[in-house]
């Protein structure tokens, strides 16, 4: 695919207009890094996310609020008595930005592209749900035809699912099930984000995305809520150096920073106590990826091992220092209808025990292995470095283990982790949903955001069997049995701890950005209420 180029291709959009004197934005926002594609199909971090549910939306949308999905380009749905059926009746006022009428063949379209494995969709096992899905991506059946969705007529969507399904409303609301041209694809194939005037289903429709410099949308006046599309102008800049974000917000060059990553850590404990900086717990956690297809890692007792070493407090405490809670299970505590079992705690005597019997007392014959972590972009704070340092000393101290640091950009990082292509690699998720599949159904054999290299026949079935249940107190039992495998037994992750959310914007000058368990805030819900200069903001090193 050429998702790893699209960035180049798209800066050169709309080149002309690069070079007028354009308006300033409405509101702008520091997004992170650069996004590495636009797609629906392809993206899989939150930088990307967030500009793609602004350009593109699916049969649900999420409340700005809550977090919940809502109606989208579905104005109603119905499900069948046995949970397996949902009829979505769409919006008789749908039009794609350029005008032509969004139908509800464009919706099978766009999922039935996703899971085509010509597309590498890595969140296309997100609509696994789907009878026959599986098969189709995986090559087994060629026929599109056979998977569960289909369009009766031009308003109506059926989707036939293999088992029930509560959380498949809030899966339509994911950029993987977004609504995407087809003309546009059919004419420019993978080139079809460069589109002049790129069709879009959603609030806001692209500008231009100038590489390094940042992505400008500007409200899709045919999207069937622009009434209530609250900004004109949305600029998203591609910052990732914490003290570049905060420089350009205490100047007054953008109002809103997401992410805890853009907070310079030897200013936390300052910044954290004032009023225009926003600290809430969501559904997201750090953790550690191992591949278990390379020696020594594929034996569970080095596993256990690695895992019992680590002081998961000294982290919290010392590096990160925003109330991070330390993590021994996946699914975060909060979670809707669940309650995870405990994982590994602290043991470093039993670490050494379990080394022993796998064969390495005290470290002795275990090979030099390698720790991944992505690089902070323009300068950024240090947090996946100082940890990696961190678990670095704790697995030498307590296990006699000699462990290199290769630190990576971000775009290559990703990369190498699809590849297998690591021992050790930090990782994070954040829920897509509120719901404990978002986390546990990732670790399955065939899910494309596996990336360990494990697959376990008994765990890929606990969570088939789970999605199958009604009832909440069986599916909860059986996830759990689960998640004691992933985190106790075979242990091809480690938990470190569960995140804490941290964005810094003005309330008295922007609205509509809400702390929700998600940490999702749909953009055509923000609004700038005052173009005055911010007016209680104080210098970091001021209190």
């Amino acid at each position: 695919m050429l998702q790893g180029i699209l960035p180049l291709l798209c800066a050169v959009l709309l080149l002309s207009g690069c070079l007028r004197r354009e308006p300033p934005a409405d509101v702008t926002i520091i997004n992170g890094g650069e996004p590495g594609s636009l797609d629906p199909a392809l993206v899989t971090g939150q930088v990307e996310m967030r500009v793609v549910q602004g350009l593109f939306e699916g049969l649900t949308r999420l409340d700005p609020k809550t977090a919940r999905p809502v109606p989208g380009l579905a104005e109603s749905w119905e499900i069948s008595p046995d949970g397996r059926v949902y009829t979505f009746h769409l919006r008789t006022n749908l039009a794609w930005s350029t005008g032509e009428p969004i139908t509800a063949g464009d919706v099978v379209y766009s999922w039935i592209r996703a899971l085509n494995p010509a597309t590498a969709s890595v969140y296309a096992g997100q609509l696994f749900c789907l009878k026959n899905a599986r098969d189709f991506n995986t090559g087994k059946i060629k026929e599109p035809s056979r998977v569960g969705v289909q369009a009766p007529d031009a308003l109506t969507v059926r989707c036939d699912l293999d088992h029930p399904a509560a959380c498949f409303p809030d899966i339509c609301a994911l950029p993987v099930a977004s609504v995407v041209p087809p003309s546009a694809i059919e004419k420019y194939g993978d080139r079809w984000l460069m589109a002049g005037s790129l069709p879009v289903s959603g609030p806001y429709r692209l500008v231009y995305w100038r590489l390094n410099d940042k992505i400008r949308l500007q409200k899709n006046p045919r999207y069937w809520d622009a009434a209530n599309t609250r900004s004109e102008v949305i600029d998203l800049l591609p910052v990732g150096s914490a003290n570049t974000a905060l420089n350009l917000y205490e100047s007054g060059q953008a109002d809103i920073v997401w992410d805890k990553d853009l907070v310079p850590g030897q200013l936390m404990d300052v910044l954290i106590r004032r009023p225009d900086f926003h600290a809430f717990n969501y559904l997201g956690d750090y953790f550690i990826r191992i591949n278990v297809t390379r020696k020594p890692f594929d034996d569970p007792r080095v596993r256990q091992a690695l895992a019992l070493a680590i002081d998961k407090e000294r982290i919290t405490k010392k590096i990160t220092r925003a109330g991070e809670r330390p993590a021994s299970h996946l699914v975060p505590d909060g979670t809707a209808n669940y309650l995870a079992p405990e994982g590994l705690g602290c043991n470093p005597a039993r670490a050494r025990k379990l080394l022993a019997e796998a064969g390495y007392p005290g470290g002795r014959g275990f090979p030099r292995f390698e720790y991944v972590f992505s690089a902070s972009a323009g300068g950024g704070d240090k947090v996946h470095e100082n940890i990696a340092v961190e678990l670095q000393q704790m697995w030498h101290d307590e296990l006699g283990l000699q462990m290199d640091l290769r630190q990576l950009e971000a775009k290559i990082f990703y990369a190498a982790q699809t590849r297998l292509d690591f021992d050790l690699s930090r990782s994070s998720w954040t829920g897509d949903y509120d719901d404990a599949n978002t986390f546990l159904g990732i670790f399955t054999g065939d899910d494309g955001n596996n990336r360990t290299g494990w697959k376990n026949a008994r765990y890929d079935a606990l969570i088939r069997e789970a999605n199958e249940q009604t009832d909440l107190k069986t599916r909860e039992k059986l996830f759990q049995q689960a998640e004691t495998l992933l985190v106790r037994d075979e242990v091809p992750i480690i938990p470190l701890y569960f995140y804490v959310g941290l964005n810094y914007f003005d309330t008295n000058r922007i609205q509509g950005v809400y702390a929700n368990v998600l940490d999702k805030h749909p953009l055509q819900a923000i609004r700038k209420i005052s173009r005055e200069p911010r007016v209680e903001s104080r210098g970091p090193n001021r209190q």
